[in-house]
């Protein structure tokens, strides 16, 4: 059975070296929870994957995607947010998003 949660937050820009990214920085109880949940499977599956990150189906608005979450050294775990999604749903840096996360 999958876990869903419910999480709303700002988006965030992040200039990287070759590209901007767009990303929504999960905190709190579901980053708690995203935790256990990556910590549960690597128990189950023997091992990590990539970066330590969850698969998710995502929902903003409208707009669902597959796609995964990556944790920070800091706890918190960070969603990337693409162009198509930004602009099917009008956002931009600094609007508050608010997300569905179906962890698979």
């Amino acid at each position: 059975m999958n876990e869903t949660l419910a999480f709303h937050g700002p988006i965030t820009r992040w200039q990287g070296e070759k590209a901007t990214y767009h990303l929504l920085t999960i905190s709190g109880e579901c980053a708690g929870e995203i935790a256990m949940h990556e910590r549960l499977r690597r128990l189950e599956m023997g091992g990590r994957r990539g970066f330590g990150s969850v698969k998710v189906m995502a929902t903003i608005g409208d707009t669902r995607w597959k796609t995964s979450v990556f944790p920070s050294k800091s706890g918190e775990w960070w969603l990337l947010v693409g162009k198509k999604v930004l602009k099917a749903e009008d956002l931009v840096a600094g609007d508050e998003a608010h997300l569905t996360l179906e962890l698979l």
